[in-house]
Parts: structure tokens; C-alpha cells; sequence
């Protein structure tokens, strides 16, 4: 048997005296202090010595009883740690049973005249030990009932919580770490917030498109109609979608080159050189392509009177340019009347961001903004955007002159054009093309005021000897007016 040294003892917590007092067949041991309950397992103050010899002697009658009483705990301690719960509880309640059940019991075993009784009995629960000295009983018994103790505390409802815990963060991982091994490609539609989808079967929604945060949309330069490659996510309990991790690739190429490319701002640009046909039969619209002509990058104002017309030509520049694969067309609507908003969402395209007269000149100039931010991406990635917008008026001139200003033919990359309305230039247009109110208050074709309009550079677009017949032309108007 292993020998109990006190600072052993005293460093333990209690629950473990208790159960080391039950094992040894200590009377009483729950109604002791610690130290009173140490001294008694060691056998100091009177509390009985395992060895003690005069008084085993004594009371022979004695010695059996104890056995009887003390077998079942000792029974009932292993069943109870080998179910995982402590012997040390279900002693405490048998013991306060007994002591309901003889109080004067109790009382004489408290007097020192009982005493060797506990001596014997610890001798009697060294015998086992004894006969088989390569295996201590009493510290296997203190190991299974720490053990338990120990099991139960850590595996009560905190346990469990951490150990149910545990399990969900590693499926969560397991299940993330799946997810992110599935890659997802389609086309990019942005939404009015920012965000946007990835719509794998374009252009229809459907239930395995993908969401990609307006985050990623910023940081990529994201905009409608990119085709995207990255790995996804499962859409956690929340999420009615899966979600892009990271992007890998925009338009077959690496997101990163993509994305670390120069600012539009900073490219090289160059003068229109690519003529917009707009080929259609309308007279103002025959006009407008060949006496004032349009190009791709052209910065172009519509201007005239209050009722020439400017919003109808606007409309039909956009009817002519609908329908053509190799351009992105956006409309935006500021500071127009509630009924044309109307008759514009009818159209083939519909207004990417519409405000009516009474909207703020910022929030005019913040939707402008926003749509060619967009626009500036498709050119600097080699695509030709064209912006509409009807129209400046609402602007301030400075907001004005910088949504007209985003308007370029890059060198190395594509295009970006704006046509925009105004009751007046705004400054810095290549091409101008102006309205008289009278032709068109008379329904008289074409409404353009030749004299007042025009285009730099015409060469560019229409050759020489174009550029030659838009003199003529012009020269011949000046003549009829005079």
C-alpha cells in the first residue's frame, strides 16, 4: 500500500479526502473539517493509525459489523464509478439516511471509545492490499473515484457544449473546406446596390446562380456582363444563395492583372477615329451621322430650347445603337419628368438609375457617377461603352463638366462615349449637335441646326472628302439664314 504523506493530503481537493475517507471506511467523514478529516485518515490527534496494534485487539465482536457495513459501500462505490457517476454522493445520501435512522449511533462514534473501531477498519481495508501487493487498492479506488469526478465535471452540460461545439466548428470546416474545392464561371450582373450575381445560365436567373459581395465587386472592378471564374461556398442558414470565396479569373484572364491594371484617368488617349453608323432613315438621325457625325469616345451634347426635341432625338439614338454585340449601352435618367421616365422603361433598354426634376443635383450627379464607373471599367478592359443621359441640366456645372469628361477613345484599350442632353454646351464636347425649336415646332425635317452644330476633327470619322461636303453643307445653311 502506498504510504498517504500529509502535503499530499492537504494539497487535494476535498472531494478526494472524502472519497479516500469512504475507501478506508471512515465514519462520520463528511461531519470533519479538512484538517480534522486528514488528521483522521492519517490516524493523528486520535483519528486512528492504520497500524495501531492494542487497540485492534479490543472489541472483537466489533470487527465483523464493520465488514458488513462497509462491504456494500465499497460494492456500491465501484458500480457507481464504473457508471460514470462519483461513489462519493451516493455514500453521502446512504450515510445520511443511517444518521436519520440512529442518531445515537452517531453520537457514539463520535466519542474517542470508537476510535479503534476506525483503526481496525483501516486495517481491514489494507488486507486486500495486502494480498496483493502489485496493485494498491486504495490509490486504484481514489484514481477511479478522481476519475469520475473529473469525467463529471468536464462532461457536464459545458463539457458537452464544447464537445458538440467542437464537432460543428470541424463539419463547418469540413463543409467549408468542400465547398471551397467547387468552382463556379457565368456572367456578372450587377446589382443597383453594388452587389451582384454570377448567373450561370445566362441570362435567366436561377437557383444555382452565385452572389458576390459588392466588396469583391469594387475591389475586382466588376461590371455587367464580365464572365468570372472562383470557387464557392454553400450559403449558410441565413443565405438563400452560395457565395463567391474569390474571384480567379475575369474574362479568361487573372483577376490580378486585371485588377492591378492603370487607372482610366491615366491611359493614353486619342481623338474619335470609328465612326458610329446609326443607320437609320429618320432625317434628323441621317443628319446627325453625317454632318455631325458621332465616334466612338466622342464626348456629345444634344442642345437646344426648352421643347425642340432633345429627349425624342436621345431616344432615337438609342433605338439606332440597340441591338449591337460589340457595344455596352447605358441609359440613366436625371432631372427627367415623371411620364418620360415611364416611356423609357418601356424601351429595349431600360434606365440603369432614373430621377425625376425634383432629385437633388447630388443625387443627380452620384447616379451619373455610378454608371460610368462601370462604363470606364468596360473601356479599360478594351470594351466600347456608351453612356446616355437625359439630361446635364440638373447638374452642377462642375458635376456637369465631369460626367461629360469621362468620355474617351483610349489608345490601347476601347472606348468610352457619352451623349448627353443639355439646354446648352457644357464645355469640352467634340461634338455638338444642336436643335431648332422652330423646325421642330413646325414638324419640319430635319430639326438640326446645322449652323450651330458640329463636330472636331470630322475627318477622323468621314474622311476628307466627307469633311469637305460638312463645310459645304454648313457654308450653304450660314447662306440660307443670312
Amino acid at each position: 500500500m502506498a504510504v498517504l504523506e500529509r502535503s499530499e493530503l492537504e494539497a487535494s481537493p476535498l472531494a478526494d479526502l472524502h472519497a479516500i475517507a469512504d475507501q478506508i471506511g471512515l465514519d462520520g467523514f463528511r461531519r470533519l473539517r479538512k484538517a480534522d478529516l486528514i488528521d483522521a485518515i492519517l490516524g493523528d490527534g486520535g483519528g486512528g493509525d492504520g497500524g495501531g496494534d492494542g487497540p485492534a485487539d479490543d472489541d472483537d465482536d466489533e470487527r465483523p459489523r464493520s465488514r458488513r457495513r462497509r462491504a456494500p459501500r465499497l460494492r456500491r462505490g465501484k458500480a457507481s464509478a464504473a457508471d460514470g457517476e462519483p461513489a462519493a454522493e451516493e455514500n453521502s445520501l446512504q450515510e445520511d439516511d443511517a444518521a436519520e435512522a440512529e442518531p445515537e449511533e452517531e453520537k457514539e462514534e463520535e466519542k474517542p471509545a470508537k476510535r479503534p473501531s476506525r483503526a481496525r477498519a483501516s486495517k481491514a481495508a489494507e488486507e486486500p492490499a495486502a494480498e496483493d501487493a502489485d496493485e494498491p487498492v486504495e490509490e486504484e479506488r481514489s484514481e477511479r473515484a478522481g476519475a469520475a469526478r473529473g469525467g463529471r465535471s468536464r462532461g457536464g452540460r459545458g463539457g458537452a457544449s464544447r464537445r458538440a461545439g467542437a464537432a460543428r466548428g470541424a463539419d463547418a470546416g469540413t463543409k467549408d473546406e468542400d465547398a471551397a474545392q467547387r468552382t463556379a464561371s457565368g456572367v456578372v450582373e450587377v446589382l443597383g446596390n453594388g452587389s451582384a450575381f454570377l448567373r450561370v445560365d445566362p441570362p435567366e436567373p436561377s437557383d444555382e446562380d452565385v452572389y458576390i459581395s459588392a466588396a469583391q465587386v469594387r475591389r475586382c472592378e466588376l461590371v455587367s456582363g464580365d464572365r468570372v471564374s472562383g470557387p464557392v461556398r454553400t450559403p449558410r442558414r441565413s443565405e438563400r444563395y452560395p457565395s463567391l470565396v474569390r474571384i480567379d479569373t475575369i474574362n479568361d484572364a487573372p483577376a490580378d492583372s486585371v485588377s492591378d491594371g492603370a487607372r482610366y484617368d491615366d491611359l493614353p488617349v486619342s481623338w474619335p477615329s470609328e465612326r458610329l453608323a446609326l443607320g437609320s432613315q429618320d432625317p434628323t438621325l441621317e443628319a446627325i451621322e453625317w454632318l455631325t457625325p458621332l465616334g466612338k469616345g466622342s464626348r456629345a451634347v444634344i442642345v437646344g430650347a426648352h421643347h425642340a426635341g432633345k429627349s425624342e432625338t436621345l431616344r432615337r439614338i438609342l433605338a439606332a445603337l440597340t441591338g449591337r454585340e460589340a457595344l455596352d449601352i447605358s441609359l440613366v435618367l436625371t432631372g427627367a419628368r415623371a411620364e418620360e421616365i415611364a416611356e423609357w422603361q418601356e424601351g429595349e433598354v431600360p434606365p440603369s438609375c432614373a430621377l425625376t426634376f425634383a432629385a437633388s443635383s447630388d443625387s443627380q450627379a452620384q447616379a451619373s457617377e455610378r454608371v460610368l464607373d462601370a462604363a470606364k471599367r468596360i473601356a479599360a478592359r478594351g470594351g466600347d461603352a456608351i453612356v446616355l443621359i437625359d439630361g446635364l441640366d440638373g447638374l452642377q456645372p462642375q458635376a456637369a463638366r465631369k460626367t461629360l469628361a469621362a468620355a474617351r477613345n483610349l489608345q490601347d484599350g476601347g472606348s468610352l462615349t457619352v451623349i448627353a442632353t443639355a439646354s446648352r454646351p457644357v464645355g469640352g464636347e467634340t461634338t455638338v449637335i444642336a436643335l431648332d425649336g422652330a423646325l421642330t415646332a413646325s414638324g419640319r425635317q430635319p430639326i438640326l441646326d446645322l449652323a450651330a452644330s458640329g463636330t472636331l476633327k470630322p475627318e477622323l470619322l468621314v474622311g476628307e472628302d466627307g469633311a469637305q461636303a460638312i463645310m459645304n453643307a454648313r457654308a450653304a445653311a450660314l447662306d440660307a439664314a443670312g
